[in-house]
């Protein structure tokens, strides 16, 4: 039997998620240093990361790494395997700067998804250097999340 999974599930429990990566080095830079993300524990074959409270591993598997299949999404190719963060609209700006900053490439340029609808959000996507994809987005109003 399942139970219902409510709106309000009250304190958000943090989150883990383990992706393959080519070169830790690289993962450490890219995490660590671009997005900010301090380093917890390690071992030569992987790295975790906190990532706004939530438990990301990079793990060392170079022939599991590779770019995603993309789907149309408000007409932009939305790389399917992706993770992310909902941050604040301050906060996703800054970071859309700090990226821009960096060079970084993006997949989907920052901007302002169904505009006008229900849903509407800022939004961006880009790759890791071993080509995980990573959206970061923001609502104007936190509570249009799971807006229909």
């Amino acid at each position: 039997m399942h139970t219902a999974i409510t709106t309000n599930p009250g304190p958000m429990s943090p989150f883990h998620l383990a992706f393959p990566v080519n070169d830790l080095a690289q993962a450490r830079q890219f995490y660590g240093t671009l997005l900010g993300c301090p380093e917890g524990r390690s071992s030569p074959d992987w790295i975790d990361f906190n990532f706004y409270g939530h438990q990301i591993v990079a793990h060392l598997a170079p022939t599991e790494t590779g770019e995603a299949q993309r789907n149309a999404v408000d007409g932009h190719g939305v790389p399917v395997r992706h993770f992310g963060i909902v941050l604040p609209m301050a906060d996703w700006e800054a970071m859309a700067e700090r990226l821009r900053g960096h060079g970084v490439k993006f997949v989907i340029e920052p901007y302002i998804r169904f505009k006008g609808e229900p849903g509407e959000q800022a939004t961006m996507f880009f790759m890791d250097p071993s080509g995980n994809a990573i959206e970061i987005k923001a609502f104007g109003d936190i509570n249009s999340l799971f807006a229909k």
